[in-house]
């Protein structure tokens, strides 16, 4: 690793305390397209700059599209000129979204994910692909909230084949309690329920990888134990919800 290199982690990791989330991505996409190989908190610093920047994005056209739909129902004299400069907003914010998704993309698509032969590779280079391969899913599968139409479809369908594919990857080279398989389980079946619209899929995906962990949970690593339960939790919660949501008798589909 180079002294630039090292210089870069540096301001990624100063950035982030900062909450700088800009400067902690071109970072580590400087990083990134340098051609190192990641190491694991490298990864992480990847992953976490550009989880807020997206997020805040996300979040944000969460909010405008309330406060249109608010202004709609409304009764105002000025209510056409209101939404006319709500639109033009919304529409900078998935612009802003789609170019933060477009330039993760990439990078992972370019750089990061490698098209060696599996069987192969060892654990941590298994370990790294899946976890590159959950992000380009996980992202993805954000371009579909703000996508219409086919193109909406195209990113789902993205996203489910970048999901299976770690899915796959994962059964055959990670233990049922990695946390990163676990993740990868949580956010998949995520995509089933909520984008794909496919309740028992989910329920199935998300109840198997929680039963295989709790199977498999002695032989944890107490460094990891607290990454993978919390996965664990969250499984364990969305099993819950989405079972009732399925025996709602108020639920009319």
């Amino acid at each position: 690793m180079g002294e630039n290199t090292e210089a870069l982690i540096e301001v990624a990791k100063i950035a982030e305390q900062a909450e700088r989330y800009d400067d902690m991505a071109e970072a580590m996409k400087q990083i990134a397209e340098s051609g190192c190989t990641l190491c694991s908190e490298e990864r992480n610093l990847l992953s976490v700059a550009y989880k807020n920047l997206v997020g805040a994005r996300r979040s944000a056209y969460r909010v405008l599209l309330s406060h249109k739909l608010k202004i709609e129902e409304d009764d105002s004299k000025n209510k056409h000129d209101i939404l006319s400069v709500l639109n033009e907003y919304i529409s900078t914010v998935r612009d802003d979204f789609s170019h933060l998704c477009n330039e993760i993309l990439h990078l992972l698509d370019k750089h990061l994910i490698k098209s060696e032969d599996p069987d192969q590779a060892n654990l941590a280079e298994v370990e790294t692909k899946v976890f590159y391969l959950k992000m380009k899913g996980d992202y993805y599968r954000y371009r579909t909230e703000m996508g219409i139409g086919d193109e909406r479809d195209l990113f789902a369908e993205t996203s489910r084949k970048a999901y299976e594919e770690a899915f796959e990857l994962s059964k055959n080279g990670l233990k049922s309690h990695n946390a990163i398989r676990l993740g990868l389980a949580l956010n998949y079946s995520v995509l089933y329920y909520e984008i794909l619209n496919l309740p028992k899929e989910a329920c199935k995906l998300a109840n198997d990888a929680f039963d295989a962990a709790m199977a498999d949970l002695d032989s944890l690593a107490e460094d990891s134990y607290k990454d993978s339960t919390l996965i664990m939790e969250l499984l364990r919660d969305n099993i819950a919800l989405w079972r009732s949501e399925e025996l709602d008798p108020n639920d009319v589909n």
